[in-house]
């Protein structure tokens, strides 16, 4: 699991740039698909078939791009200026190496220099309309031969393992590069009913592909997997911690967007208690999914969702635990079980 989740943290996938991931994913799920296409939004569908057709129309959701940064302008000087792709800290991002381009042109963001700030500007969070990237060119002509208006920008970040038994990864977008690989490896496995699995695009910057997604497959119940907030640092008071890292995968029941289906909450738990898995609920109310946008097409769809603690959220380096997500995975695998079965209502 890991090193598929390293090569898919690795892939570039900016909000509205998804290609060179959604390429990679394709790749992995190929030998394992039915069938499998990409929509006019950019989504990556595919089918599985089971080894039932009947029941409930069964959709597993997780999103594939990343936060990131676009080119808007280039100076006179070859500096490079830039927007935000999907939410962005500038608190974190002065210093930080990044990509440009398919060209992956580096780069450096910088501001200006601390010693010809004012006092007033010395005590203001720097915003993004002032910061810049040096990509070393000489003028604006020679940037514009590198890089294009428009250009994706992904913070270059490595893939490491670290701290007491190695059980920590650290990487960029592991929201929610996480939950596709947990959806890669629940393709790999025989169903017991009919799947289709969904790679959406552009979550980051309002749903987007999830809410044409869900009017192409029609699902009756979708079972959303993510990567989700984890406050477990200092300086935040334990009300407002929302979920630990190391402490299980956490099973949706209410985010900022969505309240999930009580009956697909409570079957998720219990399975969980049963399989000796742990699990957690987030104890502040944070973040949201493609759920919001599943659950509100068509006529309604029930939702739920299962999502991996993840520190440091929307960073150019985000942090996890490598045990929460098989036990992330386990859950999902039971729901297909079970649904089979005809044994959640």
């Amino acid at each position: 699991m890991l090193k598929l989740l390293k090569q898919l943290c690795l892939a570039g996938g900016v909000s509205g740039y998804e290609s060179p991931v959604r390429k990679l994913i394709a790749e992995k799920c190929r030998p394992y698909a039915d069938s499998m296409e990409v929509d006019n939004m950019g989504n990556l569908i595919v089918f599985k078939k089971g080894a039932k057709s009947v029941g409930p129309r069964i959709m597993i959701a997780g999103h594939i791009d990343e936060v990131g940064l676009v080119v808007k302008s280039v100076d006179e000087s070859g500096f490079v200026r830039f927007e935000e792709a999907g939410g962005v800290d500038p608190r974190v991002v002065l210093g930080r190496k990044v990509l440009v381009g398919e060209k992956h042109v580096p780069g450096v963001i910088g501001l200006k220099a601390y010693h010809l700030v004012s006092p007033s500007e010395e005590k203001k969070v720097p915003q993004i309309p002032s910061m810049y990237i040096d990509i070393a060119a000489e003028d604006k002509e020679s940037a514009l031969n590198l890089v294009k208006i428009g250009d994706p920008i992904v913070f270059e970040s490595d893939f490491l393992r670290f701290g007491e038994g190695g059980h920590r990864i650290k990487a960029k977008a592991i929201d929610d590069r996480i939950g596709c690989a947990q959806m890669i490896k629940l393709l790999e496995k025989d169903l017991p009913m009919d799947v289709t699995f969904v790679f959406t695009v552009q979550e980051e910057v309002g749903l987007r592909g999830a809410k044409a997604a869900a009017f192409t497959v029609e699902p009756d119940i979708a079972l959303i997997l993510e990567g989700t907030t984890s406050a477990d640092m200092p300086g935040v008071e334990d009300s407002k911690r929302v979920t630990l890292i190391g402490k299980g995968p956490v099973i949706g029941c209410v985010d900022s967007g969505t309240i999930y289906d009580r009956r697909l909450f409570e079957f998720l738990r219990d399975e969980a208690d049963r399989a000796g898995i742990p699990w957690q609920i987030k104890n502040f109310i944070a973040g949201g999914t493609d759920a919001a946008a599943i659950q509100r097409s068509r006529a309604g769809v029930r939702v739920c969702n299962i999502s991996t603690p993840v520190r440091s959220l929307h960073a150019a380096s985000t942090v996890a635990d490598e045990r929460d997500i098989p036990n992330g995975l386990k859950p999902a695998e039971l729901s297909t079980d079970a649904l089979a079965a005809g044994r959640v209502k």
